[in-house]
């Protein structure tokens, strides 16, 4: 038995809950991955694993393992990364998650300059519009839109985020008679609205009055926006609106290149939405890791806003 592999399976399996998960991510069976740590518990001469049907919990013994093997576990990998080419050069895999709308605009670039920097690396991109666990998935380093948060994860500012409301350039052409385009925050009562079930405020929209509404400057508003349409991706969302589907209330890195050759028009401009911070994420286990610190580094530099001369 490889004791070191081992070890490493027991730590994903515990990590993810689940012997299934680990054959995925290994490209191996469930059988090979049970008798893996099986194995080891022999080896060890200890439980460390109560196994049911439907669930998976450490033993006693298998707790105490499991935080000692972690570390050790993430040592050595660092360690073998340094060794790989002399001092500085990365390789191995390197797991990064984001949701789907931005990871396919604005990490994918990056990830693709970061591979072509170093060459021994490899990306696992994951893309999800749901939360993801970083620590069940194995993920070393994650995009966060929103707050975040007293989770202990080490976080890295990167930018910020800013929701808009967004029509395609012929939606308000096509209204018919008698509707006009939203001017005020309840008008939208009366358009179609294309609705994002990602977020717990979903079709609660919020917007707060800015210097070109002299008569509401500051003042905040939350209206019930209703539509046809409702969907839990930003990608449908994105289709949606190109298509002239209604009204969406989205960011707007993920409208750039329709807002920039106007297919894509910006409504009610005088009423401007909360931005929300954007963190690249990672587990504390992680922070120490030269492949996330290079990683970190080189999208923080990248979408790090551009500081005025």
């Amino acid at each position: 038995m490889d004791k070191l592999s081992a070890m490493r399976t027991f730590v994903r399996v515990v990590e993810s809950g689940s012997f299934s998960a680990v054959a995925d991510e290994l490209r191996s069976t469930q059988s090979a991955i049970s008798k893996q740590v099986a194995a080891l518990e022999k080896q060890l001469g200890a439980k460390l694993l109560v196994r049911t049907t439907r669930s998976l919990a450490l033993t006693e013994e298998g707790a105490r393992y499991f935080e000692q093997v972690r570390r050790l576990v993430a040592e050595i990998a660092e360690a073998e990364s340094g060794l790989a080419k002399g001092e500085g050069q990365l390789r191995g895999w390197l797991r990064v998650a984001a949701s789907v709308g931005y990871g396919r605009l604005k990490l994918m670039p990056l990830v693709q300059s970061f591979m072509a920097a170093h060459p021994d690396v490899k990306i696992d991109l994951r893309l999800h519009d749901g939360f993801i666990d970083l620590v069940e998935q194995g993920i070393d380093v994650s995009v966060r839109i929103g707050d975040l948060p007293d989770s202990g994860l080490v976080a890295r500012r990167i930018g910020s985020s800013q929701r808009m409301l967004l029509a395609q350039r012929n939606y308000l052409p096509s209204l018919p008679h008698g509707m006009h385009a939203p001017v005020n925050p309840e008008d939208l009562q009366a358009h179609d609205c294309i609705v994002y079930t990602g977020m717990s405020t979903s079709n609660l929209w919020t917007f707060t009055g800015s210097a070109g509404a002299p008569q509401a400057i500051g003042a905040t508003k939350t209206v019930r926006v209703e539509g046809r349409m409702q969907t839990n991706s930003s990608e449908v969302i994105r289709c949606a609106v190109t298509n002239g589907m209604g009204i969406g209330y989205a960011p707007a890195w993920l409208f750039e290149p329709e807002l920039a050759s106007g297919e894509v028009v910006r409504l009610m401009p005088d009423w401007e939405s909360p931005q929300s911070p954007i963190h690249l994420v990672s587990p504390p286990e992680r922070k120490h890791s030269a492949k996330v610190k290079a990683f970190v580094g080189h999208v923080g530099r990248a979408l790090a806003p551009a500081q005025p001369s």
